[in-house]
């Protein structure tokens, strides 16, 4: 860090990405991304607007803003496009937080909001998740402050109900409450359907999971206009020309090809119900996960050592040192044949594991040789 930092960032400690090593080839299952690829009709799109990046793109992303719309059902002025669901993060800690109104989010949960709340200066509070890691909703309530959740929750995959979710937003009609809805389309309820019914209800969603485009960096949020309206005045006075016309481009073939989407998203469940079970049977112990990803620690074997023990067989897991979850690993889920080798790997760590701790031979000894042995006479190992 130079000597020309300014004060209110030289002690902001960065997220850390999930990791992307480029040593060799490996089975990544750390970050959350889709197994599968975009679909055809997506990529066409896409190297459609290669001809046009002599041009700068549509700052409103109206064309990808009104088919967007039109696929979750709102009017394309309550939708905002931006280059990835985070940058609508830390949009909304500039706007709707700073000065008396502080930050409330989970203890455990997606790492950035407290990055986020720190860079822009931000003072919040961490409420600790129950001892079955689920978010007590009432501790929500009346917060006095803006309310960021993730729904399912990051790293625990465990969804609250739609009907959870109004009671807080009910219960803080002079707050912001955001939803974070990344892994929305892998057996959670979506919000959105209530941005119509209260005015300081923000929703965001991405198409880094279900979508298939990780690497193009695309989110939206979803609100009433005049919070959509806020927004923009921060991404404005920011940068425009966020999103790149590939990425909308792409984006508009993924929207057209929903199909595609709904078939990889039941592909996913289909896989994380298999590995869950299987993962069982080895003696690990998983949360009730309703996102593409699984949550699980071993009831003997410490968290960190598998993620180690894995990454020396060539698959990525992430693992975190929080205190509560240390002995966790967060999996994503791939494909069945990539599960199915994550399986088989876990097999022989644990096998190492046992037989490491078991005695290469038993010795039995009777009555009368243990009489002997306390004279000191020779004895017979079985």
């Amino acid at each position: 860090m130079s000597k020309f930092i300014s004060r209110r960032l030289e002690r902001l400690v960065p997220y850390t990405p999930g990791e992307q090593p480029q040593d060799k080839k490996y089975i990544k299952l750390n970050t959350n991304e889709s197994p599968f690829p975009p679909s055809d009709k997506a990529v066409s799109r896409a190297g459609e607007a290669l001809t046009r990046l002599m041009l700068y793109p549509d700052p409103e992303c109206t064309a990808l803003n009104e088919k967007f719309a039109g696929v979750i059902g709102v009017e394309k002025d309550e939708v905002m496009a931006v280059n990835g669901s985070d940058e609508i993060l830390n949009f909304a800690f500039s706007a709707f937080c700073g000065g008396e109104k502080t930050a409330v989010f989970p203890n455990i949960t997606y790492g950035f909001y407290e990055v986020f709340a720190d860079y822009n200066g931000v003072v919040y509070k961490k409420i600790p998740l129950g001892a079955d890691f689920k978010i007590n909703i009432s501790d929500y309530f009346n917060a006095n402050a803006t309310v960021f959740i993730a729904n399912p929750n990051a790293p625990t995959g465990i969804a609250l109900t739609l009907g959870e979710i109004e009671e807080i937003v009910k219960n803080n009609p002079e707050n912001v409450v955001l939803i974070d809805e990344a892994y929305i389309d892998f057996g959670g309820e979506s919000a959105v359907s209530l941005i119509h019914k209260y005015d300081n209800l923000l929703v965001t969603q991405t198409f880094s999971k279900s979508r298939s485009a990780a690497g193009a960096r695309l989110g939206f949020g979803i609100a009433c206009k005049s919070l959509i309206a806020d927004l923009n005045t921060v991404r404005f006075s920011t940068n425009p020309y966020n999103v790149n016309s590939v990425t909308m481009a792409l984006g508009e073939g993924i929207l057209d090809d929903g199909d595609y989407t709904r078939e990889n998203c039941k592909k996913i469940i289909e896989t994380r119900l298999f590995a869950e079970n299987e993962l069982k049977n080895l003696g690990f112990e998983t949360t009730n996960s309703s996102a593409n990803f699984i949550f699980a620690r071993h009831k003997k074997i410490g968290g960190e050592k598998i993620y180690k023990k894995l990454k020396d067989k060539g698959i990525l897991v992430r693992h975190f040192n929080g205190e509560r979850i240390k002995d966790f690993n967060r999996i994503t889920v791939g494909t069945k044949d990539e599960m199915t080798v994550l399986i088989e790997k876990l097999k022989e760590i644990i096998r190492v594991k046992s037989v490491s701790g078991t005695p290469w031979f038993t010795i039995i000894v009777s009555p009368a040789m243990e009489r002997s042995l306390k004279w000191g006479l020779s004895f017979i190992i079985f």
